[in-house]
């Protein structure tokens, strides 16, 4: 970027930076330095400011080590000012205490980073490709898990399908007693009579019969099933929503006080609770949204930023709400909500939530779409199985992890 001459030499009056200055941002990438290693002619700034020592006895490529260092960047961090865009005082510059050892010894830590400045820059590199192996490594052991190959199968456990023949004989009881609604859009999904994996059919209650062989992600072993995961939501009135709340959210409806926590995207992690973004509304408000209070070890997933993380609500308060941009299910207690939880979060079921979003931006999936999920079911107690076997590896993996950090 080029300035008229008028300008440069009004700037140019106030400071010119030179070979050895070390040049410090105040806002943006706050706190990061360079240190001006040849001469020219250029100007900064108000983004930038400009360091300068005042004698030979203070080596500027130790000055910049010691700025780069966490104490002295806690130290900034602990001084930013502002609302939005914070901003770097001078004055906290000119205040901020730096460790200056001896002439010599300012050359020795200079020449120590220096020569081991590009081993950290490996092990970081390292670091990041062994983070990344082993989340490529999470989700093969849970699309292993999810088809079925992570453990072998027991033919004494009883199968999927007189599970799911125990939920629709208990929906249809609270049916026939007028305590819940029929759902128009629940099905059961069988083989052909050939019994051949190519041959899969959903049936209505309606009565209408079609083949889905088209739908279905993987072959599954005997004795699992298929089923819509609006299936395996519990029997109680409201199982399976999404939240009101959006960008219409009023004031009013917050509170600093400790009322009902809201669930929003930001918590949702990787398989984890994130206690993150803390954030409740009132207890009087929440008894407007009664479809949409939440209890822990129900299962909330994230409509978008990506679709489709699941996780299991966490004890850390005893009932919440649940934004506009999470839907939560409360699981049937015919079915582990551990392997469900681990199920959506597989690429079995979470291609499904990919192929189902929609928008341009910020682009998300709906309740409807949820609730169409295909869903592989085995035998409870291989869910069981599955879980703990899941969560060995993955606890060998992260004790990997934690013990690079």
């Amino acid at each position: 970027m080029h300035i008229p001459e008028s300008l440069h030499n009004e700037l140019s009056n106030r400071i010119s930076p030179k070979k050895n200055d070390i040049l410090l941002a105040k806002n943006g990438t706050i706190g990061v330095a360079a240190i001006v290693d040849r001469d020219c002619d250029f100007d900064i700034y108000v983004t930038l400011a400009v360091l300068r020592t005042i004698n030979t006895s203070i080596l500027p490529q130790y000055l910049l080590n010691a700025i780069a260092s966490s104490t002295v960047q806690n130290e900034f961090r602990g001084s930013l000012k502002g609302i939005g865009v914070q901003n770097l005082h001078l004055e906290h510059i000119r205040r901020t205490l730096i460790p200056i050892p001896p002439y010599n010894e300012q050359k020795l830590i200079s020449d120590k980073v220096v020569e081991i400045t590009p081993l950290l820059e490996h092990i970081a590199d390292t670091y990041t490709e062994l983070e990344t192996a082993i989340s490529v490594l999470k989700a093969k052991i849970l699309d292993l898990a999810i088809r079925g190959k992570l453990v072998s199968q027991n033919p004494e456990d009883e199968p999927a399908s007189v599970l799911l023949d125990r939920i629709r004989a208990e929906k249809e009881e609270l049916i026939r007693h007028g305590k819940i609604k029929r759902d128009k859009k629940e099905s059961i999904i069988f083989k052909g009579e050939d019994n051949s994996y190519y041959r899969i059919y959903e049936k209505f209650n309606d009565g209408t019969v079609k083949c889905i062989e088209d739908e279905i992600p993987c072959e599954l072993p005997q004795g699992w099933v298929w089923c819509r995961l609006n299936m395996l939501s519990d029997s109680s009135p409201n199982s399976f929503v999404d939240g009101p709340f959006g960008s219409n959210l009023k004031t009013e409806h917050y509170t600093h006080n400790r009322e009902v926590r809201i669930i929003q995207l930001n918590n949702i992690g990787e398989f984890i609770w994130r206690n993150n973004g803390v954030k409740y509304t009132t207890f009087q408000h929440a008894e407007t949204l009664d479809r949409c209070i939440t209890y822990p070890e129900d299962i909330v997933i994230a409509k978008m930023m990506p679709a489709g993380r699941a996780i299991i609500v966490p004890h850390v308060e005893s009932i919440y709400v649940i934004s506009s941009d999470c839907v939560r299910l409360r699981v049937h207690k015919q079915i582990y909500n551990r392997y469900l939880m681990f199920a959506i979060n597989s690429s079995v079921v979470n291609e499904q939530i990919q192929d189902s979003v929609h928008g341009i931006g910020r682009s998300r999936t709906s309740l409807s779409k949820c609730k169409e999920l295909l869903i592989p079911i085995p035998p409870l107690k291989e869910q069981f199985r599955i879980v703990e076997s899941i969560e060995t590896s993955f606890a060998q993996l992260e004790a990997i992890t934690n013990s690079l950090n």
